[in-house]
């Protein structure tokens, strides 16, 4: 009994393996963005499921990167640290001392974590923030939020020569200002701004809600930009899903073929959405 339930297991898994075949062949060669929120890399054990996840993505011709938050982590050093912070409509007041404890986190703490995770998978990842090689050159977002930025320029190019070298690019949401100094950038947006740069196939928000819900509180699995601009418009998108909406609306006028906001929590949740023909969360696509 115990080999013929080892049987049909392993059944179960060729016939998964073939029915993913025009998916493998879909995104060969295609780029995907991956926004790993901080509330979504979860233990260390969610954190190699991912990790193996990407390096799979890899291995079957597609190039993957890696845009992550940490807000959590920034929290509990800003904490420990006693630093005080204060909010403005939502958003985090980002003065002297907390840049420079941001950019501890997030180029520290969570980049290589995340970094480490991929190499011991097999895969090959590079940490680097947006202050890399002019990746993303940023403007002051509000005065009254202090080093807060916004994209106003990318460069690619480096990120294109990590792709043709088989290497992972692990980025972490900080750019740098026109003298230099470093600011702190929404990591949806950040994801956002490398995905329209490359141009991307696919710019997956992995977040800890499993998408983007109607008025009965159901899931819908495909929408159009239109849709999303009514349900905003009713008040059905509200909250902190307004912003990952926004940044999808962004992406996808700006040449992004399709956005997914998806619960990462769930395993393997990559993998599903990209090989699977129901795929996983709300699919956000043009008009």
């Amino acid at each position: 009994m115990k080999t013929r339930d080892m049987n049909r297991d392993w059944i179960a898994t060729a016939a998964t393996l073939s029915s993913a075949l025009p998916y493998l062949q879909r995104y060969d060669g295609a780029i995907v963005v991956i926004k790993l929120g901080g509330n979504a890399m979860g233990s260390d054990e969610a954190m190699e499921s991912f990790a193996r996840d990407v390096v799979l993505l890899r291995h079957v011709g597609v190039n993957p990167v890696v845009v992550h938050g940490g807000g959590p982590m920034i929290n509990a050093m800003l904490n420990r640290l006693d630093i005080q912070s204060e909010f403005v409509n939502g958003k985090r007041v980002t003065d002297q001392a907390t840049v420079e404890v941001v950019e501890m986190v997030l180029s520290g703490l969570v980049n290589k974590r995340i970094v480490q995770a991929i190499n011991r998978q097999g895969g090959t990842a590079v940490g680097l923030s947006g202050k890399d090689a002019n990746l993303m050159q940023c403007e002051q977002t509000d005065a009254s939020l202090g080093f807060v930025g916004t994209p106003s320029k990318m460069n690619p190019k480096l990120l294109n020569d990590l792709f043709a070298n088989d290497v992972i690019p692990v980025i972490a949401p900080l750019g740098a200002g026109p003298e230099g100094e470093t600011f702190n950038v929404n990591g949806d947006t950040a994801a956002g701004a490398v995905a329209s740069a490359l141009k991307a196939d696919r710019l997956l928000l992995l977040t800890d809600v499993s998408g983007v819900k109607n008025a009965a509180g159901e899931v819908v699995t495909e929408l159009k930009a239109g849709q999303i601009r009514e349900m905003t418009r009713e008040g059905t998108i509200a909250g902190g899903m307004i912003p990952k909406t926004e940044t999808a609306l962004d992406a996808l006028h700006n040449g992004v073929r399709a956005v997914v906001i998806l619960d990462g929590r769930a395993p393997n949740a990559v993998l599903l959405e990209l090989f699977t023909e129901h795929g996983a969360g709300s699919l956000i696509r043009p008009d």
